[in-house]
């Protein structure tokens, strides 16, 4: 597996931790690096995860407002955990990271889904990441 492939996944689960905790990603990820620091039987966390988890964190409100504006028939809240948190780390990427290709970092989060989430979830992810991509100009506000 690819470096910056694991790093999303490892990020992604950082994400999905916090929410499920009901605590902050910077909180999660300050764990897993303690965690990974004390316990060489874990993987250190890389930069990249570290650059996307606060990454997102800078811009979480605005991520979350994103995906609330334009996943029809969905509210954050309902969203499944798991679709919710890849749609975040893809939004950030795709929005706040240049140096990646849009469509990698759309096919990176339907992989995700695929392994994670459920059989509808990659085209709900791939639909509306395709969409920020679309409208990306016009999402990002620093």
């Amino acid at each position: 597996m690819a470096a910056r492939n694991k790093a999303r996944k490892r990020a992604f689960q950082i994400l999905f931790e916090a929410d499920q905790r009901g605590t902050s990603v910077q909180e999660v990820l300050a764990d897993w690096i303690r965690h990974a620091r004390s316990d060489d039987r874990q993987p250190p966390v890389n930069e990249y995860t570290m650059e996307l988890v606060e990454g997102y964190a800078k811009y979480a409100e605005r991520i979350d407002e994103l995906i609330a504006t334009y996943a029809v028939g969905w509210t954050l809240d309902r969203m499944p955990v798991v679709d919710r948190n890849i749609l975040r780390l893809g939004a950030f990427e795709l929005v706040w990271v240049d140096s990646v290709p849009d469509a990698v970092v759309i096919d990176e989060a339907v992989q995700l889904a695929k392994e994670f989430s459920t059989d509808d979830s990659p085209s709900f992810v791939n639909g509306l990441l395709a969409r920020f991509k679309d409208l990306k100009p016009s999402l990002r506000r620093d």
